[in-house]
């Protein structure tokens, strides 16, 4: 097995670690952060139901207007900021964070303190 399939597969086993403990409900959506080279991508979950009631990413239009010129780290920021937004207009305050097998480092992190200073409390 090369090196980039033992990377994902390591990822994908913490992330099941993770899932097993973290599960979102209606009160309390699973906000769940996915990583690629370019992009990030966040989601509102709610297991129960297995709808993602809120989601924001890179590649959405309002993002891509405050995004220009910025880190990677920079563009976490403003994916959190705008998702925090959204959740708040359809009334969630709370969410459970899933850091998806990634470590609370760099954009995550990122996504995650500025979804906090928007006001979700997680």
């Amino acid at each position: 097995m090369d090196k980039a399939k033992e990377k994902r597969l390591a990822r994908q086993l913490r992330h099941q670690r993770v899932r097993k403990k973290v599960h979102g409900t209606s009160e309390r959506p699973r906000l769940s952060v996915f990583r690629s080279l370019k992009h990030i991508y966040a989601q509102v979950i709610d297991d129960t139901r297995g709808h993602t009631l809120v989601s924001a990413s890179t590649l959405d239009a309002e993002v891509q207007a405050g995004i220009q010129g910025k880190t990677k780290t920079g563009q976490a920021e403003v994916v959190g900021e705008v998702l925090a937004r959204r959740a708040q207009t359809i009334g969630i305050k709370q969410v459970v964070f899933d850091r998806g097998g990634y470590r609370y480092h760099g954009r995550v992190k990122s996504l995650a303190e500025a979804a906090r200073k928007a006001g979700l409390e997680f």
